[in-house]
């Protein structure tokens, strides 16, 4: 079974399709075209892209292999996180400050290009811009305090800290002993956010063919600038092209971008989602109404839903497998996290695969001169995608300084090669997981 199948089953209880009346699909691609530009993935970095460069007036046509934003775009925690995932001390190793203050600016920006999109095109996506990031040890304390501190001489950003009294007004949790609020990020319904995108994207003229995947990416002619990708049925040809299939188009299948096979890992991650429970149970353990993730290696992630579901995310997998057992794993952690929520039934489990680097860094920049590709976002792309795709039409139209300054950072291959790659990182994933329980 290919990656792409196991990823439509992980997703198939996925608790935000509920939340969603999605149109019927677009037909599958079927004639020879001709466009601006062509997008290869219809998740919110695809999307993100196709909207910035049809606004610049491009004509563009999007090829999405399953349904739009099936994937991690339409399942993931829903945290709409400034930030990357590698944290800023990679870019202050690699390039210093000055470097990593304008990707912390970008990684903010970002989060405001959300905002900014649920305004524009009138998205119904239950955004809540509350945040915190807790600590449920002693050490892990320290750290989270050592980042606090950080943040604020080296980038001015005040996060508000709690403990004790303070702490219970936040997050009512037996579990952790301190946390810090992000002033920038917050959560949304994923789902909804990426649909609306794509409806705000026809609405601009963009071409979208579902069940389209692609099956060969090529430049038809000696000497031509052009770029062609087929398709099982037809063909789109087009002067510029975005590669933003992520693990599911690099990973497997096809190959259509090779030379990023290695780069990105595929890894699991899984999340349950309660019924309903009573509103004054909820406003009891998440005053703040806050999305919350712990500072682990191996974290938990969770929120409350409009409906108030709690949905609680983490055991991550670097198998491409769902763990035995795992709504009651899942269950069980919640219930540490909060007893209360012990009798709460488990309403639905779901799972995907999103795409790492090595470094946790974004691995965005170009194949060619004018063949663009954004993969890696490792866990923060429900924000970094949108800033993607507006850094490519920056750079496409002759603005590349944004997009430049992410494109910079080195990025390896996983060692190891296709047959070791993945339990040289289940080996790695233990050591961290240790830590965290030591």
């Amino acid at each position: 079974m290919g990656l792409l199948e196991k990823n439509r089953l992980l997703g198939a209880d996925n608790y935000y399709e509920t939340t969603v009346a999605r149109e019927p699909a677009s037909a599958p691609l079927q004639d020879n075209l001709h466009a601006d530009a062509l997008v290869i993935g219809g998740g919110l970095a695809g999307l993100s892209a196709a909207i910035e460069l049809a606004q610049r007036g491009m004509q563009v046509v999007v090829l999405e292999a399953q349904r739009v934003c099936e994937g991690p775009s339409g399942r993931n925690g829903g945290q709409v996180i400034a930030g990357l995932a590698c944290g800023q001390s990679v870019y202050e190793q690699q390039f210093g400050m000055d470097t990593a203050r304008a990707v912390w600016d970008v990684s903010v920006q970002a989060v405001e290009l959300v905002k900014q999109r649920i305004a524009q095109f009138d998205i119904d996506c239950d955004p809540v811009w509350s945040y915190l990031t807790a600590a449920d040890s002693p050490r892990k304390q320290r750290a989270l305090a050592d980042d606090v501190a950080h943040m604020r001489k080296h980038y001015g950003v005040d996060m508000p800290w709690y403990t004790g009294h303070s702490l219970k007004q936040q997050i009512n949790s037996p579990r952790f002993l301190a946390a810090a609020a992000d002033p920038y990020s917050g959560h949304i319904n994923p789902l909804r956010y990426g649909l609306g995108l794509a409806r705000a994207a026809r609405q601009l003229g963009v071409r979208i063919h579902e069940h389209s995947p692609v099956t060969g990416l090529t430049q038809p002619l000696s000497g031509s600038a052009q770029w062609q990708a087929q398709t099982a049925q037809g063909s789109v040809t087009a002067a510029w092209g975005v590669i933003a299939g992520n693990c599911a188009l690099a990973w497997e299948g096809p190959r259509v971008a090779r030379r990023l096979h290695s780069r990105i890992m595929p890894v699991g991650t899984y999340i349950i989602a309660t019924e309903p429970v009573p509103e004054a149970l909820c406003e009891q353990l998440l005053p703040s109404n806050a999305a919350v993730c712990d500072n682990n290696f191996i974290l938990d992630y969770f929120r409350f839903a409009r409906d108030r579901r709690m949905l609680f995310g983490g055991r991550v997998s670097y198998t491409t497998g769902m763990p035995r057992g795992l709504p009651e794993l899942m269950r069980q952690r919640m219930v540490q996290t909060f007893p209360a929520l012990r009798d709460a039934g488990i309403a639905h489990c779901w799972g995907g695969f999103v795409d790492i680097s090595m470094n946790r860094a974004p691995d965005i920049g170009r194949l060619a001169p004018n063949l663009f590709y954004l993969q890696g976002f490792s866990g923060h792309g429900l924000a970094l995608t949108g800033m993607a795709g507006q850094l490519v039409a920056e750079a496409l139209h002759g603005t590349a300084s944004r997009f430049d300054l992410l494109a910079q950072m080195p990025h390896r291959a996983f060692p190891g090669g296709a047959g070791l790659r993945m339990p040289l990182l289940v080996m790695g994933s233990l050591y961290h997981r240790l830590r965290d329980i030591l």
